[in-house]
């Protein structure tokens, strides 16, 4: 305890430097400029910088991707609350409750929520990293092929509380997501599957190119066939923003079990935001005394979003600075800033190298208190942009979107893949079944087929082994229980609903 408080004397002393507390503002509107942008994502702004910060100090060039980091990943809210598009994959739970806010004429509201929520979570996971590092990340090394497959399994259970009241419906957008991400290689013997000979296809379907075309086509085509119907109120100007702020003090426990989830999954390699978020979503609206609310405007499920997918951040540098394992592909990104800087990420970082290492995480605090005006400040212009005309606001959301699909890798292959999926989308739309669901499949296919293969691959006896194996493994037992009661617990919602 002794050496945590004498480095957070450290840390704290390095922000004096005002070069640092400028790098850490410049860092903060970059990353929330890339954060709102729909398709320009966290991972890109960090990798866009790792190599400015080649002529700075360690603690100066881990102070600017952190900002990044931190204010890219809050950032993608603003696009997803007003115009439906989330800003990054992070935000893709944000738009069940953002967007109808806006509809209802609360989109400065809904900003201002998720701005302090997604600062709160941020400085929540901070602490996490600061004090409980080393134990988290032995946590981190205890995950193996059947605790992810489980997480992944866990994570599909949410798809209940995203069915807006018809789990039919809900289940067959889940398995629609299922079936494409089974499209690309096979994560073990590397087979092509379902492909039709387009080389954008062979990595798998682009998750962020297929955010943007379910979200954004749908909304379009809608927008120009009524544009009366789809108009969306609102106010011009951010009002009692003060008051907006100690709203989210109502919300204590919902922020406090969400900053929890997203910590927690942060520091899982390779779990991230999305799942993060769904699975927060998922335990707010269990626990709400108001669950019929939620995906029509509330609030409690847009603070869960948001404080859980920012938790993530500090999570996820858990593993990476304690192990040298990235926890997600920003932190990937980080740790080679790191090592361009001659820091060896491991156990001994914390005692050769604190200076450095405290100061970059004081900066992420900075940084985090840093987006909340900075924020606002885009929600006083920001919801001016939605009240333009639809038949304006339309086509500008779909060139947004054809730009995102595009600067991705300047492949105009991904824009048509986005058009089909917002086609896709628009017949989901058209038959009443929610998106969300197959946007969860989408997300945890991959994950849960491939380590799925990985158990199978490690057993001698086939399945009967493999089955044994979920339930010998203390950890496994833990997540399964959580899957058991997540799902007891969404069916007794509904049947209590009904």
């Amino acid at each position: 305890m002794e050496s945590i408080i004498l480095g957070i004397v450290q840390g704290s002393a390095t922000l004096l430097d005002p070069a640092i507390l400028a790098l850490i503002i410049g860092g903060t509107i970059f990353g929330i400029l890339i954060g709102a942008l729909p398709g320009l994502t966290s991972t890109m702004g960090v990798a866009l910088l790792v190599p400015v910060t080649f002529a700075m100090s360690a603690t100066q060039g881990l102070a600017l991707l952190g900002a990044i980091y931190c204010s890219s990943t809050y950032a993608g809210a603003i696009s997803a609350i007003l115009i439906n598009i989330p800003g990054t994959p992070a935000n893709c739970c944000t738009i069940l409750d953002g967007y109808p806010m806006t509809k209802n004429g609360e989109a400065s509201r809904a900003i201002a929520l998720a701005t302090v929520a997604s600062a709160i979570g941020g400085m929540a996971s901070t602490v996490a990293l600061l004090f409980l590092a080393p134990p988290l990340a032995e946590l981190a090394l205890r995950f193996g092929s059947q605790e992810y497959f489980l997480l992944a399994l866990f994570g599909v259970s949410v798809i209940a509380s995203l069915s807006n009241g018809n789990m039919l419906k809900g289940f067959i957008a889940g398995i629609l997501g299922l079936f494409l991400s089974s499209i690309g290689m096979h994560p073990i013997t590397g087979d092509l599957r379902f492909t039709m000979g387009i080389p954008e296809l062979y990595n798998g379907l682009p998750l962020v190119v297929a955010l943007i075309g379910l979200y954004s086509v749908p909304e379009v085509i809608a927008t120009l066939r009524d544009p009366g119907a789809c108009a969306v109120g609102g106010v011009a100007e951010v009002r009692g923003v003060f008051g907006q702020m100690l709203e989210v003090f109502k919300y204590k426990v919902v922020m406090l079990r969400a900053s929890v989830i997203g910590t927690v999954v942060g520091i899982v390699p390779g779990a991230g935001s999305s799942i993060a978020s769904f699975i927060a979503y998922d335990d707010a609206k269990k626990n709400s005394k108001r669950p019929g609310d939620f995906g029509l405007g509330s609030a409690e499920g847009l603070i869960a979003s948001e404080t859980a997918n920012n938790a993530v951040v500090g999570g996820s540098l858990v593993p990476t600075l304690t192990l040298g394992i990235p926890g997600n592909s920003v932190s990937a990104v980080l740790l080679g800033g790191l090592l361009v800087h001659g820091l060896k990420p491991g156990p001994a970082l914390f005692a050769d190298d604190s200076g450095t290492v405290y100061g970059f995480i004081m900066s992420l605090f900075v940084a985090n208190l840093v987006f909340v005006p900075v924020g606002l400040l885009v929600a006083r212009f920001g919801v001016k942009f939605i009240k333009m005309p639809a038949t304006i606001l339309g086509p500008l959301v779909l060139g947004l979107a054809v730009i995102g699909s595009y600067a991705i890798n300047a492949s105009l292959a991904e824009v048509w893949i986005m058009v089909a999926i917002g086609f896709l989308g628009f017949l989901l739309k058209e038959f009443g079944m929610p998106r969300e669901p197959l946007v969860l499949g989408l997300v945890l296919g991959s994950m849960a087929e491939g380590e799925l293969s990985r158990s199978l691959a490690l057993v001698r006896n086939g399945v009967p082994e493999l089955l044994a194996s979920f339930v010998s493994r203390p950890l496994s037992l833990v997540i399964l229980a959580l899957t058991l009661l997540s799902v007891f617990k969404g069916a007794l919602s509904q049947r209590k609903r009904k």
